[in-house]
């Protein structure tokens, strides 16, 4: 693997701490901003819905500049809003900050998958998108648990000052190590065929939904689950990384010898069992101690991993379809976005109206939405169109 595809999953390394940093601490943050944990998880809705709406703008303004100017841009922005982020004085400044703070990511994570996908031959793409999505790997097996850890100790504000941190390194490595990397050729006729694109759209929506719906309120469904609450909800967190980890692995492999329909359905299959056992845990089917935990940890584990290895067989098949066009990457990460937002705000609905148990049952549903809906849509063989030139 290319080096310097390191470096690039450091920059999702540091957005994927930042966009989940606070989400062990979530109860405690909302006490102290004076709203009920339900509101505080909008704080979440708020950063995605903006990555989705500003994503392809922000793509297609600077689709024609080199992605290492793109990615740099995204870090600095990212360091300066979350620093506004550690000093917010009330819930609604935090929720503006939050907000823009979503455009960072938009911004850098599409640049980061092209940039990775011209850095290796074709036949190691898949592979290599997997490695920058690993960063969202590292982020949940380190940087989130590092932030629960260290809020713990001082407070949800410094967990702020940990994603500006990260964010900072990854700028170092991008403006030191990587290359300067050209925008894609522009595509002929100038506008993308979304009718043989949209499945895999309609994939990363519905997926992300289902996952994220939980894994957001991942603090209340770790006390009501197991009892375990503060810092020991950092190793429960650093089990979504683990399980991303290796879903990405099985992913990029599957990816590399051309994975689609059969592999996607599979992994949604996972993913609902996942959220099954998840219900189990918070209707308290097992004993306290041992049993009840390693029930909650092995749910989050295969969900991460049913999720992760979905991924890298969408991402590679999308830039395959599409020739790496910055704002069909940028679409792409919209409706993760998109995903996550009616996760976060479905899983408050089922907060707020039935407590924490109702939570798993609604991941399950949206699991069984995906899984119904892609079992019809979902294209059994992807169309071949030219690729991206691969700088060696």
């Amino acid at each position: 693997m290319n080096p310097r595809i390191y470096v690039l999953t450091l920059c999702t390394f540091a957005f994927g701490s930042a966009a989940f940093i606070f989400a062990g601490l979530l109860e405690k943050m909302a006490a102290d901003l004076g709203v009920s944990t339900a509101v505080a998880a909008q704080l979440q809705t708020a950063y995605v819905l903006t990555s989705a709406l500003l994503g392809p703008v922000a793509a297609w303004m600077l689709g024609r500049l080199d992605r290492k100017f793109v990615v740099i841009a995204g870090l600095v922005l990212s360091i300066a809003l979350h620093l506004a982020c550690s000093l917010a004085p009330n819930f609604q400044t935090l929720l503006v900050f939050r907000a823009f703070a979503g455009l960072a990511g938009a911004m850098s994570g599409p640049a980061a998958s092209v940039a990775a996908a011209s850095l290796v031959p074709i036949e190691r793409r898949g592979s290599a998108l997997a490695m920058v999505s690993g960063g969202m790997t590292l982020a949940f097996v380190v940087g989130i648990p590092i932030g629960s850890i260290v809020g713990s100790i001082f407070n949800w504000r410094a967990t702020f000052l940990v994603a500006a941190s990260l964010s900072a390194i990854a700028l170092v490595g991008v403006a030191v190590f990587l290359p300067r990397v050209p925008a894609p050729p522009k595509r002929e006729r100038g506008r993308l065929e979304i009718g043989g694109i949209w499945p895999l759209y309609l994939t990363s929506f519905l997926t992300f939904a289902a996952n994220m719906t939980l894994n957001l309120y991942i603090a209340p469904i770790v006390r009501v689950g197991t009892g375990v609450t503060g810092a020991g909800v950092a190793f429960f967190q650093a089990m979504i990384g683990i399980g991303a980890a290796a879903g990405l692995w099985i992913g990029g492999r599957a990816a590399d010898r051309g994975a689609g329909k059969a592999w996607v359905l599979q992994g949604i299959m996972i993913q609902a069992a996942a959220m099954s056992l998840h219900l189990a845990a918070t209707h308290h089917l097992l004993p306290a101690g041992a049993p009840s935990e390693g029930l909650v940890a092995l749910a989050i584990f295969l969900a991460a991993t049913a999720l992760f290895s979905i991924s890298p067989v969408t991402q590679s098949r999308l830039i395959q379809m599409t020739n790496g066009a910055p704002v069909a990457l940028a679409l792409n990460g919209s409706v993760f976005s998109m995903g996550q937002a009616l996760g976060a705000t479905l899983g408050g609905v089922a907060l707020a109206s039935y407590g924490v148990p109702a939570i798993p049952a609604a991941a399950l549903m949206m699991s069984a939405v995906g899984l119904s809906t892609l079992i019809f849509v979902f294209p059994r063989a992807p169309v071949i169109s030219p690729v991206l030139s691969s700088a060696r």
